[in-house]
C-alpha cells in the first residue's frame, strides 16, 4: 500500500466523522495514538475532551445544550495493564471488560455491531496497542452494517506486529460527507507519522475541517518503559 499524508487525507475530506491513528515515530521509540471527533450537529458539536484516569471521555462543553447524550457521552481511551483501548463509542468498555475476563480483542466485539443511527449506521472503529518488554504491536477493528443495510454486520479486524518505524494506520468512519453518510470502505490507510508529540498533535488538529472539527487526543507511549504523554486540543475551551 502507498504510504499517504495524513495532513493531506485530512484536509482533502471535510467529513470523516471519527479517526483513529496508531502507528510509531521515526526513531521508534514511541508508539503513537491519535483520536479526532467531528460534529456536524449542535449535539455533536457541543462536547470535549478531559481526562479522565489514564484515559479519557467526552462530556457537553454547555450541559444545558445537551439533547441526547446516548452515542456522544462515552470513554474513548481507557487503559487496562499495558494495553491501551481506543475507540470512537462505548465499545470501549466492552473491550476493557472483555479483555480482562482473558477474552481477545476480537472476541470482545462479537457482542457489538454498528451505531443504530440509521440511515447512517455509523460504524464502530477501536485499536488496541499492546506494548510489553520493549515490544509493540496493535491491531484495529471495524463493525460496519453491509452497504447501509442493518441486517448483516461486518466484521474486520486488522493486526500489526512490530509495526514500521515511522509509520501508521489511519482508519476513520466516514469516506466523505453526505446523507446518508457513506461508511469507511477497505482496510486502514497507511500514514507517515512525523515530528514530535507537539507537531504531530498541532498537524493534524490544523489539517481537521474547521467548520466540523470538535476535539482531539493524541499520546505518545514510550515503548522501552511505558511512560506516555498526552495532548487534548478542544475547540470549545
Amino acid at each position: 500500500m502507498k504510504m499517504l499524508s495524513l495532513s493531506e487525507e485530512l484536509k482533502n475530506n471535510a467529513y470523516p466523522g471519527r479517526g483513529i491513528v496508531l502507528g510509531k515515530t521515526p526513531d521508534g521509540k514511541k508508539a503513537v495514538a491519535a483520536y479526532f471527533i467531528m460534529g456536524r450537529s449542535a449535539n455533536s458539536r457541543n462536547r470535549v475532551f478531559v481526562e479522565d484516569g489514564e484515559g479519557i471521555r467526552t462530556q457537553a462543553f454547555d450541559p444545558s445544550k445537551m439533547e441526547d447524550p446516548s452515542l456522544i457521552i462515552y470513554a474513548p481511551v481507557r487503559v487496562l495493564g499495558n494495553k491501551t483501548i481506543v475507540t470512537n463509542g462505548d465499545q470501549t468498555d466492552t473491550i476493557y471488560e472483555g479483555m480482562d475476563k482473558q477474552m481477545t480483542f476480537e472476541q470482545s466485539l462479537r457482542s457489538r455491531e454498528f451505531e443504530p443511527d440509521g440511515p447512517n449506521y455509523t460504524p464502530r472503529i477501536s485499536g488496541i496497542m499492546h506494548i510489553e518488554n520493549g515490544h509493540y504491536n496493535y491491531a484495529m477493528s471495524i463493525l460496519k452494517s453491509n452497504n447501509g443495510d442493518p441486517k448483516s454486520c461486518c466484521r474486520f479486524t486488522y493486526a500489526y506486529e512490530n509495526p514500521i518505524d515511522g509509520e501508521g494506520r489511519f482508519i476513520h468512519t466516514y469516506m466523505h460527507d453526505g446523507n446518508p453518510l457513506p461508511s469507511f470502505e477497505g482496510e486502514p490507510k497507511v500514514v507517515g507519522i512525523s515530528g514530535d508529540i507537539d507537531a504531530f498533535t498541532k498537524e493534524v488538529w490544523e489539517s481537521l475541517n474547521e467548520e466540523n472539527k470538535v476535539s482531539l487526543f493524541v499520546r505518545f507511549i514510550d515503548i522501552e518503559t511505558g511512560k506516555y504523554e498526552t495532548r487534548i486540543v478542544n475547540k470549545n475551551n
